[in-house]
């Protein structure tokens, strides 16, 4: 396992038992982004860096009873921590990389990923990898309940031109790892970005 790997599993397993606790308000702003995502009855989605979860009650609505929803994480006290909020009857979790998922090619029909772009190792891989497993004319929505500036506050920082999560950084990340952005909002109640998978 990679250092970067270490890091990140070391920097949530440590926040893992208080997060929801953390963030308790966060749920309407993960609603309303499923929404965005346009799912249907039946569809197939993956919930890419899950955490504990908060997701997947609203994309288990939305994609029924007939869909399949798979949370995916690297970290395997969050997934715990999903599963004692009882979230784990939303979804399949799988503790996984996303570099590397255990899932087939265009087996999916949309994925989304909360908070998921700043801790890729390899952002333009790792993308290529969620386009791997999503069908051509699926979606991709990358989330996060508050946007860039006030997240970088949250933390004490200043939004750096290199940020990855800024439209002129992502829109090309994108488009080199078979995503095209369909829509960009960075306002400071939120931050999505999404994205439709190119032939």
């Amino acid at each position: 396992m990679s250092d970067d790997h270490t890091r990140v599993q070391e920097f949530f397993t440590t926040r893992a038992a208080d997060w929801d606790r953390r963030f308790p308000d966060d749920g309407p702003a993960y609603a309303a982004a499923v929404t965005e995502l346009g799912l249907r009855e039946g569809d197939r989605v993956l919930d890419a860096g899950c955490g504990t979860g908060r997701a997947l009650p609203p994309l288990r609505a939305a994609v029924g009873a007939s869909g399949a929803v798979v949370g995916v994480d690297l970290t395997s006290a969050m997934l715990e921590a999903a599963v004692r909020a009882g979230r784990h009857r939303d979804a399949r979790l799988l503790l996984a990389d996303v570099a590397a998922l255990p899932l087939r090619s265009g087996s999916l029909d949309a994925v989304f990923g909360a908070g998921l772009i700043s801790h890729l190792r390899q952002p333009e891989a790792n993308l290529r990898e969620l386009a791997r497993v999503v069908r051509v004319g699926g979606t991709l929505a990358l989330f996060h309940p508050i946007g860039r500036a006030a997240l970088a506050a949250r933390h004490g920082r200043q939004i750096t031109a290199d940020d990855l999560r800024a439209e002129a950084n992502l829109r090309p990340l994108l488009a080199g790892s078979g995503w095209r952005m369909t829509s960009y909002v960075d306002e400071d109640t939120r931050y999505l970005a999404l994205a439709v998978r190119e032939a």
